[in-house]
């Protein structure tokens, strides 16, 4: 009996509630019947919410000082440092793969030491290149040095720009810059790692990036001596690639190869400890590469999405190339040969990538697939130890990437050549001479202990995996120990 009363009520209350509604608009004149016909009541509850964002986005905009474009010209330039800093970001996120990649290809007990060298490396790149790099790099001056514009401060007059909203505010060039000077000393980090103090990793690296790769920066990208003779590297294979690989070849062969590396003649294998890290750290160093070459057109241009397909072209075929190259070679396709061969194709494709045809961009990815399976090998046969082929992916192939403009670009090969010899003789000039003086001072190698230990425990009293069981501990009883009866020398493993 209640129950049948509360039905009756609910559905009279619902009847009451309807009929009042459309009461209420049957009051209201027919066009505005019709639009509220058309559209739900969320609509309706979207137009206050919109006027309530113009309205605080206009009152911050006013707090900020900040002026919407005047004409064109001025949102040309907000749409271009909004596309610059977009490639900034994803250029900066590149240091997220190198770390991977790095930290994957090398042995788990040195995993926290090389994800420290490429987080940190980042931070120095910044203070240092802000402090000097950039102003001899970019400052007025001659056609060898900027000597203007020390400790950025966003003139443009430092450094012969036109002030906003002429052309992009300065901070925007700026950032976009230093992500790629802190890609040159990242490059260093691969070849040396398992072995490098990590103070003189530190030192190198900042003066990598404030004096060598801004002065021969300088030469290219600021109108200096090599732009002025034609030399051509549109994004960077020479400048920062081969600068990066020049600088870590030095350094790899004044430390010396790891432990156990070369022995009665031969080459031993020491095998990486995640290749699911490599292979991500690859991956994230190919998306990062949409901001590294589309950005150096320096602008929104229609010009962008053509320089992403031929980066994006060359990096395919570096990987296929390389696959089968090695493949060929050693009987199996290897994985860390697929990865340094995309990586190939991503740097042979650097310079050249606004000036070659999609064909052209293809032929240049292959090659320098092919190019990297059997300098990897060429660098072993010499002994030089490079753990994750830093000197193959960048140098050899920043190399090939530079002359390729010559053969398939719009440049002329000799000077091409010449640029490629000047810069790298200024390189492993600047490099001989820091990594020396560091080594025979503070020392550049960890002690031989340490570096059977691990530098997570020697360098940073810390482990990447702690807690978790190790192939060691069950083999030797305990951490970080050698197995019974077996000479550590023996065992790629320590």
């Amino acid at each position: 009996m209640n129950s049948e009363f509360l039905k009756t009520t609910k559905t009279l209350k619902r009847k009451n509630t309807l009929g009042s509604g459309t009461q209420a608009k049957s009051l209201l004149p027919r066009p505005l019947r019709t639009v509220f016909k058309t559209f739900s009541p969320s609509w309706f509850i979207c137009i206050p919410l919109a006027a309530m964002i113009v309205v605080v986005w206009n009152t911050a905009a006013t707090a900020q000082g900040l002026e919407a474009p005047a004409n064109l010209d001025e949102l040309r330039v907000v749409l271009d440092s909004i596309f610059l800093l977009f490639c900034s970001v994803l250029v900066i996120f590149m240091n997220a793969g190198f770390g991977m990649l790095e930290a994957g290809f090398c042995r788990q007990k040195n995993a926290v030491n090389i994800l420290a060298k490429n987080l940190i490396v980042f931070a120095i790149a910044t203070l240092a290149y802000w402090a000097v790099g950039y102003a001899l790099m970019y400052g007025d001056g001659s056609p060898f040095i900027g000597t203007s514009g020390f400790f950025f401060s966003g003139d443009a007059a430092a450094y012969g720009d036109d002030p906003y909203p002429a052309a992009v505010p300065p901070a925007i060039s700026f950032l976009f810059q230093v992500a790629f000077a802190a890609t040159a000393a990242t490059i260093v980090s691969g070849a040396v790692a398992e072995r490098i103090k990590f103070t003189a990793f530190l030192i190198f690296s900042t003066l990598l990036v404030a004096f060598s790769y801004a002065i021969t920066g300088h030469w290219v990208w600021d109108g200096g001596w090599l732009a002025e003779l034609g030399f051509s590297d549109f994004a960077g294979s020479t400048v920062v690639h081969s600068v990066g690989g020049w600088a870590a070849l030095v350094g790899a062969a004044l430390l010396g190869p790891r432990i156990g590396k070369y022995q009665n003649g031969r080459t031993s294998a020491i095998p990486g400890h995640n290749m699911g890290f490599a292979t991500l750290g690859c991956l994230i160093l190919w998306i990062g590469w949409f901001g590294f070459n589309p950005g150096s057109e320096l602008a929104a241009t229609a010009n962008v999405p053509y320089i992403a397909v031929t980066t994006n072209l060359s990096a395919a075929a570096g990987g296929v190339a390389a696959t089968f190259t090695s493949w060929i070679k050693d009987g199996k396709p290897d994985l860390s040969m697929i990865i340094n061969g995309i990586l190939a194709g991503l740097v042979g494709i650097t310079a050249g990538c606004a000036d070659v045809s999609y064909l052209s961009a293809v032929i240049i990815g292959l090659i320098a697939g092919i190019i990297v399976v059997f300098s990897v090998a060429f660098f072993d046969s010499i002994k030089i130890d490079d753990p994750v082929g830093a000197t193959s992916v960048h140098l050899v192939c920043g190399i090939w990437g530079t002359l390729a403009v010559g053969i398939f670009g719009t440049a002329n090969i000799v000077t091409q050549l010449i640029g490629i010899l000047s810069i790298g003789a200024f390189t492993v000039i600047f490099s001989v001479i820091v990594w020396s003086i560091l080594k025979f001072t503070i020392g550049i190698r960890v002690h031989e202990d340490e570096e059977r230990l691990g530098l997570d425990i020697s360098e940073h009293g810390m482990e990447a995996y702690s807690g978790f069981v190790k192939e060691a501990d069950v083999l030797a009883g305990g951490a970080g120990g050698v197995p019974i009866g077996m000479n550590p020398t023996e065992s790629s493993e320590f």
